[in-house]
């Protein structure tokens, strides 16, 4: 998609200057302008994933699909389990499919300063646990804060039971691959979100105009 605006709008360019007698940065601005709405208009028919709930009793955070903060919360005892959610990785296809998922499992406890942290590979049928630390309870931003303390061995080099008790730790707390599927489709949901945003903030900002707020 973005290859083929770039070179639509570097020719259309070059045969503007060549005809001479054409304003380049108005001929930039209308060319930018009218790929940013065409490529707008194609995102917002793209058909999203059928709505899926969140296995319980996992409820979805209000506001998650606009800020950086949690997905999931739920209560385990005197606990509050909170999930994060991105991309594994990076794809180079920006149309492939989100089959991989990194999530941040976040375990507090009312009495105390600091969480314990899991980091996460979610895949459809697995979950794999890539780090476990502490750090200090998440502030009101809803961010995750790094620690500049040690954050705890390799957990791949820790024994084979210690492991499996971690895995059955968070699979206690309803941390595991049932969570794929709504996670999944709540990514698909968010990225179009963005995605739509960006075209037109960027659309209202070259054109002169101001986005209205929470656009």
């Amino acid at each position: 998609m973005w290859k083929r605006a770039l070179v639509g709008a570097v020719g259309a360019l070059r045969r503007s200057y060549a005809s001479g007698g054409v304003d380049i940065s108005s001929a930039v601005n209308s060319m930018l302008l009218r790929s940013l709405k065409d490529h707008y208009l194609e995102v917002a028919k793209m058909h999203m994933p059928p709505k899926v709930s969140p296995p319980s009793p996992f409820t979805i955070v209000k506001g998650a699909l606009d800020s950086h903060g949690p997905v999931l919360k739920r209560g385990y005892g005197d606990e509050e389990v909170s999930i994060y959610v991105m991309r594994l990785s990076t794809p180079e296809d920006e149309d492939s499919a989100i089959d991989q998922l990194f999530i941040h499992v976040d375990v507090s406890k009312p009495d105390q300063n600091e969480s314990l942290i899991f980091l996460c590979g979610l895949y459809e049928d697995a979950l794999g646990i890539h780090s476990v630390s502490m750090r200090p309870k998440v502030q009101d931003s809803g961010y995750l804060l790094i620690s500049s303390q040690y954050t705890g061995p390799v957990f791949a080099e820790l024994d084979e039971k210690m492991r499996d008790a971690f895995h059955s730790y968070i699979e206690e707390r309803g941390v595991n691959e049932s969570l794929f599927k709504f996670l999944q489709a709540w990514l698909y949901v968010k990225e179009h979100r963005n995605l739509m945003r960006w075209f037109r903030t960027v659309g209202l900002s070259i054109d002169g105009k101001n986005p209205a707020t929470g656009a």
